[in-house]
Formats: C-alpha cells, sequence, structure tokens
C-alpha cells in the first residue's frame, strides 16, 4: 500500500519561506507524476505545482515565480520550496502522486499571518 506523508508547513509571517516535503512509501515503482494541491479555507481544492516523471514542470499563475517544485526520484520525494509567502497562500497542501492509481497525503497546514 503506498502512502504519501508530508512534513514541513507551519506558521510563517508573510515575505516568509517554507519548505514542504512528501514521501512515498510502499512502492518499488517510480511516480509518473508527483505534485501539490491546497485547499484554503472555503475554497475550492485547486492543483499549486506538479512534476512528471520526464522532467516536465507546471505551477499554477499565482505561484509562478514564488514557489519551486523539485523531486528525487531516487527516493520517490518531491519538495515544494515557497518563497514570498502571502495570506492567500494559507491553506492545507496535499502531496499526489500517480503510480497508476492516484494517492494523497493527509495533508499540512500552511499559515501565513502576522
Amino acid at each position: 500500500q503506498v502512502q504519501l506523508v508530508e512534513s514541513g508547513g507551519g506558521l510563517v509571517q508573510p515575505g516568509g519561506s517554507l519548505r514542504l516535503s512528501c514521501a512515498a512509501s510502499g512502492s518499488i515503482a517510480s511516480p509518473s507524476f508527483m505534485g501539490w494541491y491546497r485547499q484554503a479555507p472555503g475554497k475550492e481544492h485547486e492543483f499549486v505545482a506538479g512534476i512528471i516523471i520526464g522532467g516536465r514542470i507546471s505551477y499554477t499563475d499565482s505561484v509562478k515565480g514564488r514557489f519551486t517544485i523539485a523531486r528525487d526520484n531516487a527516493k520517490n520525494t518531491v519538495y515544494l520550496q515557497m518563497n514570498s509567502l502571502k495570506a492567500e497562500d494559507t491553506a492545507v497542501y496535499y502531496c499526489n502522486a500517480n503510480f497508476g492509481a492516484s494517492y494523497w497525503g493527509k495533508g499540512t497546514l500552511v499559515t501565513v499571518s502576522s
């Protein structure tokens, strides 16, 4: 059974940085996709950033230039470096990976507030 475990969330002031990590376990295969989604209070679940096995990366427009996604294929781990954080980035961030089926982590809360 594949498990995704996120870490790195927390409280940060506007303009600050956080780094999220998501480690996948339970599969010997490499996921074809790893990425991050988020859900802010009262808002819909939205795509944030993703990276496919060939290395192609995509971001939602609101985080371009501030967030950077990277993956370590050997460790089946994906990272999200978040810089210049804004209050509107406050959300629960979920890791997603595709190992032939889609798997989700339990989420990690990011709160951007002064």
